[in-house]
Parts: C-alpha cells; sequence; structure tokens
C-alpha cells in the first residue's frame, strides 16, 4: 500500500507538472531563417511569407529585413539577441507601420504568456534614439513598447512581456514599427508564445488527487487498527 500511496503522488506530481509545463509555441521566433548573407541583410516586401513562419505586414512599398549578426555598420554592431540573426521592423528605410505576423492554435479561455526583446542603438543619426514596437493582439494593438536605453557602439536588447486570454482557436500575433520616418533601426528578436501557468489543476488532476488521499486515509486507518489489536 505504501508503494502504491508514493505512485499515485508521484503521478499527480507529474500531471500537474506536465499540465502546466509548454515549450514556445511560435515558429521561427528568432528569425533564423531564411538564412542571410553573413555580415548582410535582406528585405522581406508587405505580404512575403518567405520569412519561415511569418507575414511582413504593412503599406504597399515597405519591408522588413532580417539581418545578420556580424552586420555593422559605421561604429555600430548590429549583434543578434539570440542566434545569428534578428529582424529591423524599418525594413531598409521604408519607415513607415511595418511589421510581421503570425497565427497559432490557441485554446479559448487559456492563458497566455508572450516575451520579446526590442533592440536599440543610438550609434548615430539614422538609427534614432529609441525603438518602438506596437504589439497587435488578432488585430487590436494592445499597448505600444519602447527601448531606451542607450548604446552607441551595439543592440541594446531589452525584454518586454505581455499576458492574455485567447478568445478562440486561433490567435494572431503581430509587430509594427513605431519609430519615426528618420530612424532606420528597430531590432525585434526571440519572441516567444506560452501557456501561462495555472493555480487550478486540471479536472484528470484534480482526481488523482483526491484518489491519493482517500488511498492515505486508508493508509493510516490501517496502521492506528494494527497498533490497537498490539496494544
Amino acid at each position: 500500500m505504501q508503494n502504491t500511496v508514493k505512485t499515485l503522488i508521484a503521478i499527480c506530481t507529474f500531471s500537474m507538472v506536465a499540465g502546466f509545463a509548454s515549450g514556445n509555441m511560435l515558429t521561427n521566433p528568432s528569425f533564423e531563417t531564411p538564412v542571410v548573407s553573413p555580415g548582410g541583410f535582406t528585405n522581406y516586401p508587405t505580404g512575403s511569407t518567405l520569412i519561415t513562419g511569418w507575414t511582413v505586414t504593412g503599406p504597399a512599398g515597405t519591408e522588413a529585413s532580417i539581418v545578420s549578426t556580424t552586420f555593422t555598420q559605421g561604429s555600430v554592431n548590429f549583434e543578434a539577441k539570440d542566434g545569428n540573426q534578428w529582424l529591423d521592423l524599418t525594413g531598409d528605410g521604408s519607415n513607415s507601420t511595418e511589421g510581421v505576423s503570425q497565427s497559432v492554435a490557441t485554446t479559448s479561455g487559456t492563458n497566455y504568456v508572450l516575451t520579446f526583446y526590442i533592440g536599440n542603438t543610438t550609434g548615430g543619426g539614422i538609427f534614432g534614439t529609441t525603438s518602438t514596437d506596437a504589439l497587435f493582439i488578432n488585430g487590436t494593438n494592445v499597448g505600444n513598447y519602447e527601448n531606451s536605453n542607450t548604446d552607441a557602439t551595439g543592440l541594446n536588447w531589452e525584454q518586454f512581456t505581455y499576458d492574455f486570454m485567447a478568445s478562440g482557436s486561433s490567435t494572431t500575433i503581430g509587430f509594427a514599427n513605431r519609430d519615426p520616418g528618420g530612424d532606420n533601426s528597430n531590432g525585434l528578436d526571440l519572441v516567444n508564445l506560452e501557456v501561462g501557468t495555472s493555480t487550478v489543476p486540471e479536472p484528470a488532476t484534480v482526481g488523482l488527487v483526491g484518489l491519493a488521499l482517500v488511498a492515505i486515509a486508508f493508509r493510516r486507518r490501517q496502521s492506528a487498527s494494527r497498533s490497537q489489536r498490539l496494544g
């Protein structure tokens, strides 16, 4: 019986952890594909789906750019936050409201946590002083996030977090440039979407916990009866 109780408790613990654990739900979260030439960048126009998992959005004639982490311009080294590449939402001088979006399967009523990094440099006049991204959930602007940290020789990456409850079986995550026309650098990298941690166990887990408690109570009752007989 003691071994059975231990097994039940172990199963409950595993079920609760498994129910909460989740990996990144997004495809190509660090913009590692397609691979661009080392030290260079590649532009993707509005409507393009060539950035694996993502669709480029924005007005006609604008684009987003995948940039190599070894790209340099002037005195600035444009290193990625994660991997070998990152996304520049300003494109190659288009500087409008261009961006990217991706749709993922979700469960209505479930909490999700989205994290992402915005890269900013202050290494030259054409790069501006801040980097601001608009975040969209299913086409609705849920906030503008600004990285105003200074870095004259590279990209400073700042992480931002947004929690939301899914309203349907599919959710579209979108980002758009909010830098002014004269700012030619707005980094996005390491976008992560996971199921949010819940403090309420799943029904199956609740049942397992109840079964374990019953087994523990039964075990204690047996021990008490045995003690009384021996006494």
